[in-house]
């Protein structure tokens, strides 16, 4: 009987701390309009609520009357929790990707595989690609990230390149070959939500990288490099 009742008492106050957490989650969006919420968990060191929206750290109290943005630091060890928490919060899993937005390219068998996030225009990209190209037996999931304060224009860029017949197609001969395919752009494509996607995950340049083990690696790396780290050399 005393178990039953325990198990009760710990299921009521699992059931209020979501509870706070999701009035948490609205009250923060309704404060700041646009602010896409991730999760919300109470600091048990502080009992404030650790907010993660648009890739960044708040630390709120529970009716979001005060926010507070940076560095949460253990004044005895100097480390710095907040560091720890964006590093667990902005890793993403290779698994989870959602490869129904990306452009593939498959080259040989296709067996080893790659994330890149890229912008049309990035000349860092354009650099990649090359170094890509020299890569077999690879499948390439390119997700369209144009970075419109830097490459103005490149946001219309990727919608035709995305609303394009073939789209692996378009895609290769905009960064080799400078060309735009066609059209409009006015079809329906994933660019706003893997904007948010990149977002969440703190993936702030192009390129990135993010390989089948999960590691993520930013610029445009060499082929052989690109090679160690689809393992088909020892690093």
């Amino acid at each position: 009987m005393l178990l039953r009742s325990s198990l009760l008492i710990t299921a009521l106050l699992s059931a209020l701390a979501v509870a706070d957490e999701q009035s948490v989650k609205r009250s923060f969006e309704e404060r700041f309009p646009g602010a896409e919420v991730s999760s919300v968990k109470k600091e048990a060191l502080t009992g404030l609520y650790e907010v993660y929206a648009i890739g960044q750290l708040f630390y709120v109290d529970e009716k979001v009357s005060y926010a507070i943005q940076g560095n949460l630091i253990n004044a005895q060890t100097r480390q710095s929790l907040s560091a720890e928490r964006m590093k667990v919060l902005s890793e993403i899993s290779f698994n989870k990707l959602p490869f129904e937005q990306a452009i593939k390219i498959v080259r040989g068998n296709g067996k080893r595989q790659v994330a890149v996030f890229e912008d049309p225009d990035c000349p860092f990209c354009k650099q990649l690609e090359r170094e890509l190209q020299k890569v077999n037996d690879v499948t390439i999931y390119v997700f369209l990230y144009p970075i419109e304060q830097l490459h103005p224009g490149a946001t219309l860029k990727s919608r035709k390149i995305w609303c394009a017949p073939d789209r692996a197609k378009a895609w290769l001969a905009s960064v080799h070959d400078n060309t735009v395919p066609e059209g409009s752009g006015e079809c329906d494509t994933p660019i706003t939500n893997l904007a948010k996607l990149a977002r969440t995950h703190r993936i702030t340049g192009t390129p990135t990288l993010i390989f089948a083990n999960n590691e993520r690696v930013a610029g445009a790396i060499p082929a052989a490099r690109i090679e160690q780290l689809l393992g088909n050399t020892t690093p």
